[in-house]
């Protein structure tokens, strides 16, 4: 994504002059508060713009070289781009292998498709108990992984992941921590949107922080996490007095002195 800029409904410009990159191989997090404009970068990158009333006014955004910012979404995820959105959005009156096979849907080879089938199985074996069973009716972890399943299904080259653990327990983000890694490990590349940057820097190799449709802050995961404002600002420790620290307006006025330095 180089210099991209994004407005709905001819007025609101939501995302300004936002530039990153994910190299193959990489988890590349990207955090930030609601309303920073991190789903409106996915929706640049996949396409979803216009059924919100949203376009590109300058900038590009590239896949191996290739612009895309104007393609369709059906073509976006035929060229190797996958997303799973925040709340999920699975088909919740579908058993679960009707929603997997719906991930399959740009894919004509059959043999291919029951590989990656097969794959999401090893991966999520919870599933292979639930196949027959309607989706809606599953756990909240149960149709993360529901949701992540039917996006691999596409054979994605990159991944993209908002908000995964949002409103999941500990121990089933710790299950959907694990799997992202074992994805990444079988060579997809991942965009990591997330409020958790616990979770998000852990196992990220690198790592943006957005605010106000600005990238503020870019870097090695590691030192994103040993950096004091992220401390302060993402993980509620350090980075000075504790009882200012659930005070917004002085957060957000000390934040942006900072980074803006």
């Amino acid at each position: 994504m180089k210099g991209l800029e994004v407005v709905y409904d001819d007025l609101a410009l939501v995302l300004r002059g936002v530039s990153l990159d994910v190299a193959r191989g990489e988890i590349v997090a990207l955090l930030g508060a609601n309303g920073a404009g991190k789903t409106t970068l996915l929706r640049a990158i996949t396409g979803l713009l216009d059924i919100h009333n949203g376009k590109p006014t300058k900038g590009s955004v590239l896949l191996d070289g290739d612009p895309i910012e104007r393609l369709d979404p059906p073509a976006i995820v035929r060229r190797g781009i996958a997303q799973v959105m925040e709340g999920r959005r699975i088909f919740a009156e579908l058993t679960v292998d009707e929603n997997l096979k719906t991930g399959a849907f740009t894919r004509k080879g059959r043999t291919e498709i029951a590989e990656s089938y097969a794959q999401v199985l090893d991966l999520f074996p919870v599933l292979k108990e639930r196949g027959s069973s309607i989706a809606g009716y599953l756990s909240g972890g149960e149709q993360q992984m529901v949701a992540m399943g039917r996006a691999l299904m596409a054979a994605p080259k990159l991944l993209l992941l908002d908000e995964p653990s949002l409103g999941l327990a500990p121990k089933i983000v710790q299950q959907i921590r694990d799997i992202i890694v074992e994805v990444n490990r079988q060579g997809t590349s991942v965009l990591l949107v997330e409020q958790n940057a616990s979770m998000a820097l852990g196992i990220a190799d690198r790592g943006y922080v957005m605010e106000t449709g600005r990238i503020v802050k870019e870097g090695a995961a590691s030192a994103l996490l040993a950096d004091e404002d992220i401390k302060e600002f993402y993980l509620g420790t350090g980075g000075g007095d504790a009882d200012r620290v659930n005070f917004r307006d002085v957060k957000s006025y000390r934040r942006k002195k900072r980074w803006a330095a």
